[in-house]
């Protein structure tokens, strides 16, 4: 039979079209479910894959805020900070690496760059050999220095060399150009970073700023990626704190403390300067004060600022408290009348002087002239305990200056009720109370700001990184005795020195009043008893019109306490302050109230 082949082609071709249909069915519904899961993880990310592959590849580097200064009442820096940078390599991306790419702003092309030309540039701009750099960047160290102490605008072009590997880590290096001179008050960094000691510790985290942070990305390759992710949140710097010191003054204090301790062969000394109109702290010098540059090079108990962290017996400085209290309380007068024995004895407690004298005719002015513990008593004893116990209150003592510095001492005041039979009349000359030499130099300070009370100030503004300057406000001041008392009380202090035992206080073309004060310091290994003593000076001058208050303290000197003055020192340095200041000599007759009743 003979085949029809028309019919035989027309069953063929709906087979053939049958099966290309199929396969392309196939096809759309594999690029269906190819394009959906494309769409799935780069479109909506459902699994964040996209999200954590970019975190993989952010790198964060930190950016150091500069730490603010430390500057002196005119501005002298006393502690400042460098931004510097370390750049650093993984050598294990760079060795491997012949070429990587960087980005052109000019062009907005990528342009491949041979490992061998980025190593030039990157001695060019260091300065260094290309032999040395090409030995950094080469071997097996996940970490190497390659340079330190590097500028940030060199950093900045470094950085934009995109070498692969390459980096930098921010450092800030403390300086403190005064070495020691008021290095305690200063005080220094842990590790760089953290402060340890004086105002470093104290106003830390207004010094420090906040840190900054830039993030860009890696690949896989380890190379940095020209063209993406690169934010910028810039470093806030920290604020500068401007102290109310006087650097001129406190090198000279600290100098002429430290001549005194060696002369003496004492354990330690300081001297404190004080402005008495607005509690500025110009001075706080001590003995053996460290470098901050390398604290290390002294002992840790002299690191601190003694005046405020050590509390001792302040000795007959105290009888200028209870010549105040009784002239306040109307219990006596600068000219009244006291019949001193060489021995009192009150309460069965026997009191004496540290001179050998007869029964004498004293006025209180007299007593306190001639640092007399027997008419002290007799004064004091007018007083109840109480009272007594309030006035030193009133006048600051057991009560914290809080100026800003680490371990300030409070000092110890008992109270009335437990005292002694013999401690309630020490109490009165400075013996059986323990109290910092801040402590007293405000108390006096009150004396001389006619019976005002100024808290002392150490800390006199903060300037943020924009120079605003925001001013510490003072304290609250307090009347502590009438102006009138205390116009007397500076009458006695300045006969103690006219025609008292303090004569060598005394400094030409100025009014000057003092008191001195002797007590003994307690052993250092806790056991009972006495192993020395601690000598000091307190004055002020002029008398006319009181501007300054120096304290001159030094502990433990060596032979007889009784042939030690701390005079010549006290002249020296207030005499120092007073040109400084340009102090106009004093006016008027200086005050001679008589020391004996005729």
């Amino acid at each position: 039979m003979a085949q029809n082949p028309g019919k035989s082609n027309m069953t063929k071709v709906p087979v053939a079209r049958k099966r290309l249909r199929l396969g392309l069915g196939i096809m759309l519904t594999l690029l269906l479910v190819v394009g959906g899961k494309l769409f799935m993880v780069q479109g909506l990310d459902v699994g964040g894959m996209a999200e954590a592959a970019l975190a993989k590849r952010l790198t964060p580097m930190v950016l150091p805020a500069q730490r603010g200064k430390i500057l002196d009442a005119n501005g002298t820096v006393l502690a400042s900070s460098i931004i510097a940078y370390n750049i650093v390599v993984d050598q294990t991306v760079n060795t491997n690496t012949a070429t990587f790419h960087r980005y052109d702003d000019a062009t907005g092309k990528l342009n491949e760059i041979s490992r061998d030309q980025g190593i030039t540039e990157l001695a060019g701009l260091l300065g260094t050999d290309v032999n040395q750099v090409r030995a950094s960047l080469t071997g097996d160290k996940k970490y190497f220095v390659v340079a330190k102490d590097i500028k940030p605008e060199l950093e900045d072009r470094i950085s934009k060399l995109y070498i692969p590997g390459l980096s930098s880590e921010g450092v800030s290096k403390r300086v403190y150009p005064n070495g020691s001179v008021a290095g305690g008050v200063i005080g220094f960094l842990q590790d760089g970073t953290t402060g340890q000691a004086g105002i470093e510790q104290t106003q830390d985290q207004i010094l420090r700023g906040t840190a900054g942070k830039r993030v860009f990305e890696i690949g896989a390759d380890g190379l940095r990626i020209p063209v993406a992710t690169d934010e910028l949140t810039p470093a806030v710097d920290g604020s500068d704190v401007k102290l109310t010191l006087n650097t001129d003054i406190q090198y000279f204090a600290q100098q002429a403390i430290q001549s005194q301790v060696n002369k003496l062969n004492a354990e330690w000394g300081s001297i404190v300067v004080m402005d008495t109109k607005t509690g500025n702290l110009v001075a706080m010098a001590d003995t053996n004060a460290p470098d901050p540059n390398d604290p290390g090079k002294v002992d840790a108990k002299d690191r601190g600022v003694r005046s405020v962290t050590a509390a001792y017996e302040p000795g007959s400085v105290e009888k200028m408290i209870t010549a105040a209290a009784v002239i306040q309380e109307g219990k006596s007068s600068p000219l009244d009348h006291f019949t001193v024995p060489p021995a009192l004895t009150i309460d069965g407690q026997t009191f004496t002087d540290a001179f050998v004298h007869g029964t004498e005719e004293r006025t209180l002015a007299g007593i306190v002239g001639w640092s007399m513990n027997t008419g002290t008593v007799m004064a004091g004893s007018r007083l109840t305990k109480e009272q007594r116990y309030n006035w030193l209150k009133n006048f600051g003592i057991g009560e914290q200056p809080d100026i800003g510095l680490p371990g300030e001492a409070t000092g110890i005041l008992a109270t009335p009720d437990k005292w002694d039979d013999r401690q309630q009349y020490t109490v009165l000359f400075g013996q059986g109370v323990s109290q910092s030499t801040l402590q007293t130099v405000r108390a006096y300070q009150s004396i001389a700001n006619d019976g005002i009370m100024l808290q002392p100030r150490l800390i006199d503004s903060y300037i943020n990184p924009k120079g605003e300057e925001q001013k510490v406000p003072a304290k609250d001041s307090r009347q502590v005795v009438s102006k009138e008392t205390a116009q007397q009380v500076r009458d006695i202090l300045e006969s103690a020195v006219t025609e008292g035992e303090i004569k060598d206080a005394g400094i030409d073309g100025y009014r000057v009043g003092a008191k001195t004060g002797t007590s003994e310091a307690p052993r250092e290994d806790g056991l009972p008893g006495f192993d020395g003593y601690t000598a000091s000076m307190v004055g002020m001058a002029p008398m006319d019109n009181p501007r300054f208050i120096v304290q001159v303290v030094v502990q433990r000197p060596k032979g007889n306490i009784y042939g030690i003055t701390n005079g010549p020192v006290f002249r020296s340095v207030m005499s120092q302050v007073l040109r400084a200041y340009n102090v106009p000599p004093s006016t008027g007759t200086a005050a001679h109230l008589p020391q004996f009743v005729k």
